[in-house]
């Protein structure tokens, strides 16, 4: 049963392949932001992922982030997602990033619940 207080924490090295200038987002070798908000996305849908029904999924539907210091190659950062908000279908996440000298994303995540073989039938 989704119910707030679900959270969840993965971590990841900063590899040249999620840098600013491997992505396109940026010219620089530093953890890019698409990068870190596939991470908070991918937190905030695997902490869930247990508790909904056979047949259901997630799909993202708006992220409101700030990423506020740039994380070199080679260093570990952290994201910590928690569920504070469910309505209906609507799942909210509070979604913090971290490397290892401190903060470096923070925002919210909405999520909405789907049944995956009628969400996908659209596209045939």
């Amino acid at each position: 049963m989704l119910e707030k207080g679900i959270k969840n924490t993965q971590e990841r090295v900063v590899t040249e392949d999620v840098t600013a200038a491997k992505v396109g987002s940026g010219l620089l070798p530093v953890y890019a932001t698409p990068s870190m908000i596939a991470l908070m996305e991918n937190t905030c849908a695997q902490s869930v992922a247990p508790y909904l029904e056979e047949g259901k999924g997630t799909v993202g539907g708006a992220i409101n982030i700030k990423h506020v210091a740039a994380t070199p190659v080679g260093m570990k950062v952290r994201c910590e997602s928690e569920l504070t908000e469910v309505k209906g279908r609507k799942l909210v996440f509070s979604v913090n990033v971290y490397d290892e000298k401190g903060l470096i994303g923070t925002g919210t995540h909405m999520r909405a619940v789907i049944d995956n073989k009628a969400f996908m039938s659209q596209f045939e």
